[in-house]
């Protein structure tokens, strides 16, 4: 498996893509989106578990269920989220007009909104929108869409792989947004990868579910889940590989690939954190279980006192612990030990459970990196888990204080 460099979604064969401005952000930029497979292509998807689920969610719980998926349409600036049976026809009718448009059947697509709550969508913009879309899918548009899928994200996120199968070259490359309201177990942040692929869709979304959960589900930036989170994979095959049936050695590796995709888009989510000025990583090892593991990365990644602290440079280990503590997660807390690592530093803050004395000038230094990880030791069994943030600082509450504005 090797990483590409300046991938789009449509460097992956049999696939096209658009962005454009259709005039849903009131700034003027790309704000919608279309995704095309030339071909049949199967899909998987994971859906936010907020009980207010927006209405392109609704629509997608029972388009995914569907033998083929050729499209997604997706809508930046609006979420068409609480918005009632309005909101309801108005998803419904972007798949439609885009099946009509492609000579699909309105089930062969998904739909997607993502911005502010609460308000319907300017269907007068979004037609015209779709029917401009259709005209200008290229196979070179996706980084026009990755662009378009963008609300308060300073970067747009692309990752992408090769790996070989059955002496076939196979391509998984994903596009995702998402910087605010992000938290684990999905939050706003939706994610598209596409893949050329041979696979049974039922294999496919096994596969996709474990990945989510250790790629999408480990991550945090503020603790809100969103009401229209979503993540999808879609394979048309063309790479030409023996269809993958079961799972046997082409399956783990394809299922290995799509990980490394799917966790670096993660990774860039947490990243780009609205306000962030500090990327961080929780690695948690020697837990009894894999479910220990989980829970206590999670509650230190999403724990905004500790998340001040780094913002602040303040090596506070008490927060880290007191987060552990709370999370749920089974450990011995005389056998805790807490390092914090940056760049060529490495630093011990506590063990046994108990602080020890440290250098804080050294502490301070290593804090004021981009690029932090916590790791903890727990002696406890041999199971691991990994969890991705960043830090809580002014900028969040100033680009939150007026989101609608």
């Amino acid at each position: 498996m090797r990483i590409l460099d300046d991938v789009s979604v449509t460097d992956v064969q049999g696939f096209k893509a658009a962005g454009i401005a259709a005039g849903v952000k009131k700034s003027g930029k790309k704000d919608m989106m279309l995704l095309y497979s030339e071909v049949e292509a199967v899909s998987a998807a994971a859906f936010t578990t907020n009980r207010v689920k927006a209405a392109p969610i609704l629509v997608n719980m029972e388009n995914i269920n569907n033998a083929v998926t050729r499209a997604i349409v997706v809508c930046s600036g609006n979420a068409n989220a609480c918005t009632g049976d309005q909101g309801l026809a108005d998803a419904k009718a972007m798949t439609q007009r885009v099946a009509d448009k492609l000579g699909l059947d309105s089930k062969e697509v998904l739909v997607q909104s993502t911005g502010v709550i609460g308000v319907n969508l300017p269907m007068d913009k979004i037609i015209p929108g779709i029917d401009n879309l259709v005209e200008n899918l290229t196979d070179d548009g996706g980084v026009d869409a990755a662009v378009a899928i963008m609300t308060t994200d300073l970067i747009k996120k692309e990752f992408g792989v090769e790996l070989e199968i059955g002496g076939k070259a196979v391509k998984i490359i994903g596009m995702a947004k998402g910087s605010g309201m992000i938290h684990p177990n999905m939050a706003t942040m939706l994610s598209f990868v596409v893949t050329d692929a041979n696979i049974e869709k039922e294999l496919l979304q096994k596969a996709f579910k474990d990945i989510v959960d250790d790629s999408y589900n480990m991550i945090s930036v503020d603790g809100d889940t969103s009401t229209n989170d979503m993540a999808c994979v879609i394979a048309n095959g063309l790479a030409g590989n023996k269809k993958i049936t079961e799972e046997n050695d082409d399956y783990f590796r394809f299922k290995a690939a799509l990980q490394e995709v799917n966790e670096a888009l993660a990774k860039k989510i947490a990243e780009d954190g609205e306000g962030a000025t500090k990327f961080l990583e929780v690695e948690v090892i020697g837990a009894k279980s894999k479910a220990d593991a989980k829970l206590i990365s999670k509650s230190v990644i999403t724990s905004n006192l500790t998340k001040c602290a780094f913002f602040g440079a303040d090596a506070n280990w008490g927060r880290i612990l007191c987060a552990m503590g709370y999370s749920g997660g089974e450990f011995d807390v005389n056998k805790v030990k807490i390092e914090l690592q940056a760049k060529g530093m490495n630093l011990v803050v506590a063990e046994n459970g108990r602080g020890i004395g440290f250098d804080e000038e050294y502490a301070k230094q290593l804090l004021l990196h981009k690029f932090l990880k916590i790791l903890i030791t727990l002696e406890d069994g041999e199971a691991t888990a990994k969890a991705w943030g960043c830090d809580l600082s002014y900028d969040y509450v100033k680009i939150n204080g007026d989101y609608r504005s």
